[in-house]
């Protein structure tokens, strides 16, 4: 049985706060809705989460977590029990939360130690339709996190949090480099990356429409930050992708129209991502290489706490 109902929101810390928060509430398009003392909170204008980033002063950058809705406190509460009762280590029992819209959920690590938190009854934050050539996000796609153990981390989601397999894009060369994984009929709300060590692959942004997408990759680029890959079109999921790194080297993409899948009838493809065309339809990207993978990788995630086994 599947708890959780899609991606909320995805937590940084990051050494420098007022640079990040510039890009963030700047150029990229966010808006800040709450600051206090070096924790910043910053909304999509379409989404109804009450914010999809928050950003935290810290002297070392660090994944601080990512969270999911549930339907209800009563999910969160089975969710927990089912964790418990097979080994998991939970960093908070379930309760209130006091971040904007409050709301009742618990915390707890993931295989790979990533700090993962599930949340219900978070109230509905206003939010509007986003206008024709208006370049700004419209909500959080998915996040996609780099493993060093790409199907225990696979294995481990889909037995505890009920996530499932849409794609997965591999080589004859290096075998399996990603899985795109599901807790919707949106094709992805999550992927793995294989990685040299646990991190951030990248957090993906949805534009209203292939206007907006590329008028918002144009305005970055003007900006003056760095664009590591794009315009393009992903074979699995069939989205859109621009790619850059924001002030600390973090990924960050803009995206368009990722495929809703019909769940009963949708069965996991295997695509050789050697092949141009699977990474980009288009062929408008510059060709990916290996020094753009490397800049995905990121730093490693020193904050991870390193979980059992489990």
């Amino acid at each position: 049985m599947r708890l959780l109902t899609h991606l909320r929101h995805v937590d940084l810390a990051v050494p420098d706060y007022d640079k990040q928060l510039d890009f963030y509430a700047g150029v990229w398009g966010l808006t800040k809705v709450a600051e206090d003392s070096g924790i910043s909170f910053l909304a999509a204008e379409g989404s109804p989460e009450q914010y999809v980033v928050r950003l935290r002063k810290a002297e070392e950058k660090r994944l601080d977590l990512v969270s999911y809705g549930a339907a209800s406190a009563a999910d969160v509460d089975t969710l927990a029990e089912q964790l418990l009762a097979r080994g998991v280590q939970l960093i908070t029992r379930p309760g209130t939360v006091d971040t904007p819209g409050g709301g009742y959920g618990f915390r707890f690590f993931d295989v790979d130690g990533r700090t993962i938190e599930v949340l219900a009854d978070v109230a509905v934050r206003q939010h509007r339709k986003i206008e024709e050539k208006e370049s700004i996000p419209v909500k959080l796609s998915h996040v996609v996190l780099n493993s060093p153990d790409l199907n225990r981390t696979r294995e481990w989601y889909e037995t505890h949090l009920g996530f499932r397999l849409s794609d997965t894009l591999s080589s004859p060369h290096m075998g399996e480099v990603m899985h795109f994984m599901r807790i919707s009929s949106q094709h992805h709300s999550m992927a793995l990356a294989k990685g040299p060590h646990t991190s951030l692959h990248h957090i993906s942004f949805e534009m209203r429409g292939i206007d907006e997408y590329m008028r918002g990759s144009g305005r970055v680029i003007r900006a003056g930050y760095r664009k590591i890959w794009g315009p393009g079109r992903h074979m699995a999921g069939d989205n859109t992708f621009t790619y850059f790194l924001d002030p600390h080297g973090n990924t960050v993409e803009y995206t368009t129209e990722l495929e809703c899948l019909d769940e009963d009838t949708w069965h996991p493809h295997v695509y050789d991502f050697s092949r141009p065309e699977v990474t980009d339809q288009w062929g408008t990207a510059n060709p990916m290489n290996e020094l753009i993978a490397k800049e995905s990788f990121n730093d490693p995630d020193r904050g991870v706490f390193v979980a059992p086994p489990v």
